[in-house]
């Protein structure tokens, strides 16, 4: 069941999104307001929006996983510019799309769903707004060469953020759509996962200081991944 709800993040402008209820497999109810937004939010779109930009731009598009990182210095290129925003989710990025795309940058590399996931948000629902994202990247920005990351894992044994742990059978279940997504929209698919969980499909302890966001080791390491795989060239 949809129920829409017509909301302002901006004066002038309004946004239909939804109240969703979801019945899974197994009949259970699951209900989640895509509208909703960190605080943070409009005052971070809002200064993304007087940012200049450049058809050079190396977009990083994602959360407050994606937020803590200094792009540019960790990569080494001053093209890289990070669009990233604390507690945001899929619906969020949808949202805000157009600033990046606007820009018409040379690459995006998005990242986005744990806080999804932690809304009990199903993973069909995280993937659809995935394909959107690209299809709408794809139409607005059609020049611009997309990556989507992996999903990372997390590590319930620091017993915090609880909403956003023990969630890893679905993890698996996203990062294994995406996979497929990148494959059917032919699209890059960048695999973080696997570098970053341990042998029980945890986040590793040294990557990591509350089980979901990552330390300075961690990020040196997507890093190195990207730099490996040699997508920013």
């Amino acid at each position: 069941m949809l129920m829409k709800i017509r909301r302002s993040c901006f004066p002038g402008v309004t946004v239909t999104m939804l109240l969703l209820v979801f019945h899974t497999a197994n009949g259970q109810q699951t209900n989640w307001d895509s509208t909703a937004r960190p605080d943070v939010y409009a005052p971070r779109v809002g200064l993304m929006k007087t940012f200049r930009h450049s058809r050079k731009d190396i977009v990083f598009l994602g959360n407050s996983i994606t937020f803590w990182a200094e792009w540019s210095e960790f990569l080494e290129n001053r093209h890289v510019k990070n669009r990233g925003i604390p507690g945001d989710n899929s619906f969020g990025v949808l949202e805000r799309l157009g600033e990046v795309t606007n820009g018409k940058p040379a690459k995006i590399f998005v990242m986005i769903g744990i806080n999804d996931l932690a809304r009990n948000i199903p993973a069909e629902i995280l993937l659809k707004n995935f394909q959107r994202i690209v299809r709408r990247i794809k139409t607005e920005s059609p020049d611009t060469r997309i990556y989507l990351q992996t999903l990372l894992p997390t590590n319930d044994s620091f017993h915090k953020m609880t909403n956003h742990c023990n969630k890893d059978a679905v993890i698996r279940d996203v990062n294994l759509g995406l996979d497929q997504l990148a494959k059917d929209e032919k699209v890059s698919f960048v695999d973080l996962y696997s570098h970053f969980a341990d042998e029980k499909g945890k986040l590793k302890k040294e990557l990591t200081w509350d089980g979901v966001h990552l330390t300075a080791e961690g990020y040196l390491l997507w890093a190195a991944v990207l730099k490996r795989g040699k997508y920013l060239r």
